[in-house]
């Protein structure tokens, strides 16, 4: 590529170090604000050619110059952020937004950038509701034990498992909550009910989504069909973060890469790796994708 870059991602700006092979020209800044409306205009200079490549590490904010990238023509390369910090050796002088963006551009001159998958805007979008829904789930999970915790605090009678899912379980808590809480606790409670009720209901809409979904989507259907216990939502994860057979070169890789192997990764480099736990059906059902 004639021209090489790379892009460092912030809030605030994006800074910018970009190699001209032609003529050895190197040119370094900044674009503010960072977001879609400033990338586009800077990135104007670019049109036409279809030479230039950018690396940009896959942290937060990547979505958007990717997408940027690729509706103006230019090659965007998307680098593991651990495996370019590797890359980068021993630090012997300060880490600043200008030496992030020298050493990606030299990593994408020499083909050594530890590339990403960047998977299509549908998959991005099944991320984006399958992170939502992970996120009010754990809410969910928080507020009940909230109320558990309030019961007990104050030395109320300890609720029955899968109290919260029926209607008599719920006319149960508030009668506990009048006869042995405090008017604070009783506040606590029925705080923590009507969360409960906004977060149900916005994940019975956003599971409906989900479900959809992983109905076309084929990868999610075949994992469904394969994997004792795998349910269409827990499919459409698998698929969407995997990405299928051709992102890895063994079933283990892909074990790993879910994290459900054993070997731990000491930050001294002196901690005995231990064996992965066989890949099975988990690994294996990647192939269909």
């Amino acid at each position: 590529m004639p021209i090489v870059g790379g892009l460092d991602i912030h809030r605030k700006q994006i800074t910018f170090d970009y190699l001209d092979t032609g003529t050895g020209q190197v040119q370094r800044g900044q674009i503010s604000p960072a977001d879609r409306e400033h990338l586009r205009a800077w990135l104007a200079r670019f049109s036409g050619r279809g030479d230039v490549a950018f690396a940009v590490e896959g942290c937060t904010g990547w979505r958007y110059v990717a997408e940027e990238l690729a509706a103006a023509g230019v090659a965007a390369h998307l680098a593991e952020p651990a495996d370019t910090a590797f890359a980068r050796g021993r630090k012997r002088h300060a880490k600043t937004d200008k030496t992030d963006c020298r050493h990606l551009r030299q990593l994408l001159a020499e083909g050594r950038v530890p590339q990403c998958w960047i998977p299509p805007g549908n998959v991005l979008e099944c991320r984006a509701m399958l992170e939502t829904y992970h996120d009010l789930r754990r809410e969910h999970t928080a507020w009940v034990q909230r109320i558990h915790a309030v019961l007990f605090h104050q030395g109320a009678p300890a609720l029955g498992g899968g109290t919260l899912r029926t209607g008599p379980g719920l006319a149960a808590l508030r009668a506990a909550a009048a006869a042995h809480l405090s008017p604070a606790g009783q506040l606590q409670v029925a705080t923590a009910l009507d969360v409960l009720e906004a977060l149900e209901d916005r994940m019975h809409e956003l599971r409906h989504q989900l479900t959809a979904a992983a109905r076309r989507l084929a990868g999610a259907k075949v994992l469904a069909a394969r994997l004792y216990g795998v349910g269409p939502i827990a499919a459409l994860a698998m698929t969407c973060w995997l990405g299928g057979a051709g992102r890895f070169s063994s079933s283990r890789k892909a074990v790993r890469f879910a994290g459900l192997d054993v070997t731990v990764w000491s930050s001294d480099r002196k901690g005995p790796a231990r064996p992965a736990v066989p890949a099975g059906t988990a690994g294996a059902a990647l192939g269909p994708l």
